[in-house]
């Protein structure tokens, strides 16, 4: 998926316990070495097509100040696609495996259920973050107030229908656009054709849909409001405020369970839960100047 990433910018890999996990970096020009430069990692979130993409309008903007990192997370992606039943305790542990070789501590940015593993993980290994910049960060059960399965368990849980409800809903260029404009964006005409072979060359990966699934069946959903509270690393949070599924008001919520850590809380008008791919100059806006304040 290179192709769909900005000029100068590569592919890279490491090992993890689930196989290879690909990141995109500075390799060429127009950037310079970026070898001694400090580290900034991009974390996309999880559904069907997502992966490092997400974050391709925004990461160039700061690739002359810092290595940008961008990874694909195990199942998304150019990264390894194992077929396991996929827990929240892999991502744990395989974004802890990426992010020990990124030179810690590091600042962070990641999006939507991502981010708020990030929360997790900064809780239980604050050494290897030296602050964080969360897009409407939500573990899609905070409250104990869940956001509910669009579709029965019982239907996405049977094999062969649960492969024909991906193939619909992810693996063809009309149900794509469609997921974009209607749940992610809040101005459909932003969605580009870019945009939509991006997503849909992820959503092909040979067994993408298991980890897709694994979101869909809310296998990986949790109560992030309990875990802000014992946040200590300083964090940033950004939120679409026409963003579905997780509205505004829940970010606010949780935001203020954690004003300590939690040093400021942004809207972001007209955008939906992905505004660093909707409007991406804002969000480059707003994390240059966080991240001139949070060292």
């Amino acid at each position: 998926m290179l192709q769909f990433h900005p000029p100068g910018f590569g592919q890279q890999a490491i090992a993890t316990s689930l196989g290879a996990m690909i990141y995109y970096t500075q390799v060429g020009a127009p950037w310079l070495s970026s070898s001694e430069l400090p580290r900034l990692v991009f974390l996309h979130c999880f559904g069907g097509g997502a992966s490092a993409y997400e974050w391709s309008k925004v990461y160039p903007a700061f690739a002359n100040e810092y290595r940008i990192l961008a990874a694909d997370l195990i199942g998304w992606g150019e990264s390894a696609h194992p077929v396991p039943e996929y827990q929240i305790a892999d991502y744990l542990t395989t974004i802890t495996e990426f992010l020990q070789t990124c030179h810690p501590p590091v600042k962070v940015v990641a999006s939507s259920l991502t981010a708020a593993l990030i929360i997790r993980l900064a809780i239980q290994r604050p050494e290897l973050f030296q602050s964080l910049f969360l897009i409407c960060p939500s573990g899609f059960d905070d409250f104990g107030e869940g956001i509910g399965r669009r579709l029965p368990l019982q239907l996405i849980s049977t094999p062969f229908i649960d492969r024909l409800i991906y193939a619909v809903g992810a693996e063809n260029e009309l149900s794509v656009r469609n997921f974009l404009q209607q749940f992610l964006f809040a101005k459909p005409e932003r969605v580009t054709p870019e945009m939509v072979a991006a997503y849909l060359a992820s959503a092909q990966k040979p067994n993408a849909e298991y980890a897709a699934l694994a979101f869909l069946k809310a296998a990986l959903y949790f109560d992030l409001a309990l875990y802000v509270p014992q946040l200590t690393v300083p964090t940033v949070i950004l939120w679409g405020e026409q963003a579905q599924f997780t509205k505004i008001d829940l970010g606010r919520r949780l935001a203020k369970l954690n004003p300590r850590s939690i040093i400021a809380f942004e809207a972001i008008a007209h955008a939906g839960v992905l505004p660093h791919l909707e409007t991406p100059e804002i969000a480059i806006g707003l994390l240059q100047k966080y991240l001139s304040v949070i060292s």
